[in-house]
C-alpha cells in the first residue's frame, strides 16, 4: 500500500435520537383497553352460569312437582289438575283485596291478617326469649332452673296451647297470638342461650378485670359475638310462628288465611286450597330467606372477608 493512499472511510449510519422503544410504548395502551372489555364479559358470564347451575335443579324439580300432580289429579276424583288450579289462581288474584262483608275478604286481607298476628306474637317471643337466653347461657344457676322446664314444654303440639289460650283470655284473637308466643319462643331462647355459652372465656376475663358491670358485659361483649346465634334462632322461629297461625286459625275463625282455607274446604273450593298452600309457601320461604340474608350481613365469616 503506497504512503499516498488514504484509508477509506466508511460512513456511519446516523445514531438514532432517542433510545425509545416504540413498539413498548404503543403496545402497552392498546392492551389496556382489551382487558378492560374483558373483565365485564367474564364476570356476566360468571353470573349467567352461576344463575343457571342454580335455576336448572330448581326448574327440573318443578316440572317434577306438577307431573305427580297431574298424575294425582288424573287418578283422583275431584282433584283439580295444575290447569284447572292456574285458571283458578287467575280469578282469585284478579281482585284479591275485595270485602263484601266481615268474613268475606280476599285473599290479600287474609294474608296481611295472618302476617299481622305472627309478628305480634313473634315480636313478644323475641321480647323474652333472647333476654332469657342470655340469662340461661350466662348463669348456670338459671340454665339448670329452667333447662328441665323447657326440655317439658318445647314438645307439645301446638294445638294443645290453644284451649289454654281462650281459656285464659277468653278471646279468639290473644289465643292465636298467645298459641304463636309460646311455641315460637324455644329456638330464640335455646340458641342465644348456646351462642352465650360458646363466648371464649377470655373475653370474660379481660371484662372481670377491666371491673366492667354486667350490663357493659352484656352490651359489648355477649351481645356482638352471640348476634348470629339470636338471628338463627329468630329465623327458626319465624317458620314456627307462621306454621302455627294457620293451624290456629283454622279452629279460631274469624279473618286469616286458615281461616280462609276451611271456608273453602266446606265450599269444596279444592282449586283454592291448593293456591293458598302455594301462597303459605311462597310467604313463609321469603321470611325465612329474608331472615337468612341479615344473618349472613352479621355473621363473621361475612365480616372478615368484607
Amino acid at each position: 500500500m503506497s504512503a499516498n493512499t488514504q484509508p477509506k472511510v466508511i460512513p456511519l449510519e446516523p445514531t438514532p435520537q432517542s433510545a425509545a422503544i416504540v413498539p413498548l410504548k404503543s403496545a402497552a395502551p392498546q392492551a389496556a383497553p382489551l382487558v378492560a372489555k374483558r373483565a365485564p364479559v367474564n364476570r356476566l358470564r360468571s353470573m349467567l352460569q352461576g344463575f343457571i347451575t342454580a335455576a336448572i335443579p330448581g326448574l327440573l324439580g318443578a316440572v317434577v312437582l306438577i307431573a305427580l300432580w297431574q298424575v294425582a289429579a288424573l287418578n283422583s276424583k275431584g282433584f283439580p289438575t295444575p290447569l284447572q288450579t292456574w285458571e283458578a289462581a287467575k280469578t282469585l288474584f284478579a281482585e284479591p283485596f275485595y270485602i263484601d262483608g266481615p268474613n268475606d275478604m280476599g285473599i290479600g286481607w287474609n294474608v296481611l291478617a295472618s302476617l299481622e298476628r305472627v309478628a305480634l306474637g313473634f315480636g313478644l317471643a323475641a321480647l323474652v326469649g333472647i333476654p332469657v337466653g342470655f340469662l340461661i347461657g350466662r348463669f348456670r344457676f338459671i340454665a339448670r332452673m329452667f333447662g328441665p322446664l323447657i326440655a317439658l314444654l318445647r314438645p307439645v303440639s301446638p294445638l294443645a296451647w290453644l284451649p289454654i289460650g281462650l281459656l285464659l283470655f277468653q278471646r279468639a284473637e290473644p289465643a292465636s297470638t298467645w298459641t304463636i308466643f309460646i311455641c315460637s319462643i324455644w329456638p330464640m331462647i335455646l340458641n342465644t342461650a348456646e351462642g352465650v355459652m360458646r363466648i371464649p372465656q377470655d373475653y370474660l376475663n379481660v371484662a372481670r378485670v377491666l371491673k366492667l358491670s354486667e350490663f357493659t358485659v352484656m352490651r359489648k361483649i355477649l351481645f356482638p359475638a352471640v348476634l348470629p346465634h339470636i338471628l338463627t334462632g329468630v329465623r327458626l322461629s319465624i317458620g314456627i310462628a307462621w306454621l302455627v297461625i294457620v293451624a290456629a286459625e283454622m279452629l279460631t275463625g274469624g279473618v286469616g288465611i286458615g281461616f280462609w282455607i276451611w271456608n273453602e274446604w266446606n265450599n269444596l273450593n279444592v282449586q283454592n286450597i291448593i293456591i293458598a298452600i302455594l301462597l303459605i309457601g311462597v310467604v313463609g320461604m321469603a321470611l325465612e330467606q329474608g331472615l337468612m340474608a341479615i344473618a349472613r350481613r352479621f355473621s363473621y365469616d361475612t365480616r372478615r372477608e368484607s
